[in-house]
């Protein structure tokens, strides 16, 4: 008579998209899993993400390998159920503000790596999505039919069912947390308000706030985090598919006829108050909206329903930091900027890191020990 194996118990501290992809993972393999946060879930930076599905641009052949499979398994989910609001490949429109040359450089590096990557302009923008306004369109901006968009709150919601219907228990309001380690090893995590939880491992996803968790752990992660903002507009006729990145703001589509807002123009207008948390003048905020509203054919106004605001998780090299800390055995670290197109493929390869104990060759160049 054969002897079922005891499952393996792990914490995982932090709600937002990364947190619960890697939960859920772990909770269908097998492992015994309980998802510990702050606060509630996608109360952090998955809240405030304008999650564009991309590997466009410049990086490492090794950031765009994992990319690209994030990429993939969305396009996974997505064929599953084409109709989620939540959930869509229209493609992305780039442009710059005045150099021409770096676009065409941008277009050609990308058709090299195999991304695919069409160069347009106003004229031919009504081909890509009839709802941009031709006359905001750069000479040169380039197209990318692959991207696409997902709303993380409807996201992490539908992983959180799924984690809770397969046994994964979610501990919320637990207040700030510390990893708890015996002879250098961790051993669980001592959260201010719901008390301690013990396990064989622990998975830190606390996005711009990770590298302040493990520091104690004698682990150096550099934190280049900014403090961003993302902004909700009011529903209207739009019509808007595609995702935009331009020179005065980013844009996409979003549940609700809504569209969901960025940009890094404002952020020195963004003031931290003494309870740490973030103001900015409304001012700033409607002329966010005035500039999303000159990318849009309608000429309806766009105005603001609401913005949330915060640090928005980048390490300090800009290169995810994902795997075990070598100096904590059993401590798992997930950290970066592409938390949204990433979320799906990092949950799955971390939870089989953290379930077998065999490195994943995908994440080799995104260990923690490369700051030493």
């Amino acid at each position: 008579m054969s002897v079922k194996p005891e499952s393996k118990t792990v914490v995982v501290l932090g709600g937002g998209v990364l947190g619960v992809s890697t939960a859920l993972q772990l909770v269908k393999q097998g492992a015994t899993v309980t998802l510990v946060t702050e606060a509630e879930l996608c109360s952090g930076a998955s809240g405030r993400s304008l999650s564009w599905l991309n590997s466009a641009g410049e990086r490492s052949l090794e950031y765009h390998a994992l990319r690209m499979a994030g990429i993939d398994r969305y396009r996974t989910l997505f064929a599953q159920d084409p109709g989620r609001d939540w959930l869509r490949f229209d493609g992305g429109l780039f442009w710059s503000a005045s150099d021409s040359a770096g676009t065409r450089a941008r277009h050609a590096y990308e058709q090299a790596h195999g991304y695919d990557s069409r160069l347009v302009n106003p004229l031919r923008v009504a081909t890509v999505d009839a709802h941009v306004n031709a006359d905001a369109v750069a000479d040169d901006a380039i197209f990318n039919p692959g991207e696409g968009w997902v709303s993380l709150p409807h996201l992490i919601d539908f992983l959180a069912q799924q984690l809770r219907a397969q046994g994964g228990k979610i501990v919320e309001h637990a207040g700030k947390a510390s990893v708890i380690t015996e002879g250098q090893r961790a051993c669980g995590i001592r959260s201010a308000k719901a008390g301690e939880f013990r396990a064989d491992a622990v998975l830190v996803a606390c996005g711009p706030w990770t590298p302040e968790v493990v520091a104690p752990l004698g682990v150096n992660i550099p934190n280049g985090s900014p403090v961003s903002m993302l902004v909700t507009t009011q529903p209207g006729a739009h019509g808007l598919k595609v995702v935009m990145n331009t020179p005065r703001a980013a844009i996409r589509p979003n549940p609700g006829n809504t569209l969901a807002v960025d940009h890094d123009w404002y952020e020195e207008e963004i003031v931290k108050q003494a309870d740490g948390s973030y103001t900015i003048a409304e001012s700033v905020v409607q002329t966010l909206m005035q500039e999303a509203g000159k990318l849009l054919a309608s000429e309806e106004p766009v105005r603001a329903q609401g913005w949330k605001l915060g640090p928005k998780p980048i390490p300090g090299d800009g290169n995810p930091v994902l795997g075990e800390l070598e100096k904590v055995p059993g401590c798992f670290v997930a950290f970066t900027h592409s938390g949204a197109t990433l979320a799906l493929i990092v949950g799955e390869l971390l939870a089989g890191e953290i379930l077998s104990g065999e490195k994943h060759p995908m994440l080799a160049t995104f260990r923690a020990e490369r700051f030493g």
